[in-house]
């Protein structure tokens, strides 16, 4: 991430902090966000971020990761429309 997104994001995150929610996904910790933005600008960001949080971690196996490896993730762009997906639900629970 480039300085001016990640000062543009602190700014997002600064504006709603203790106004708004805010919900953002990462398949990054938090303790990472160094590694994309400089340093300071990243604590002060996780900072706001984590501060009356409610923290929701998934896990399981990723849809997309599954239908890219199956062949089903990627497809040229042509007039045709794409194969409909073959995610097996989960049988319902009586």
């Amino acid at each position: 991430m480039g300085p001016d997104a990640a000062e543009g994001l602190y700014r997002l995150v600064d504006a709603a902090y203790e106004r708004r929610s805010i919900a953002l996904s990462s398949n990054l910790h938090p303790s990472g966000f160094d590694e994309i933005m400089p340093k300071t600008i990243a604590t002060a960001t996780v900072d706001r971020l984590m501060h009356h949080a409610h923290l929701c971690t998934t896990g399981g196996d990723s849809i997309r990761l599954i239908q890219a490896t199956s062949g089903h993730g990627v497809h040229p762009l042509t007039n045709q429309p794409p194969p409909p997906p073959t995610r097996k639900d989960p049988p319902p629970i009586d």
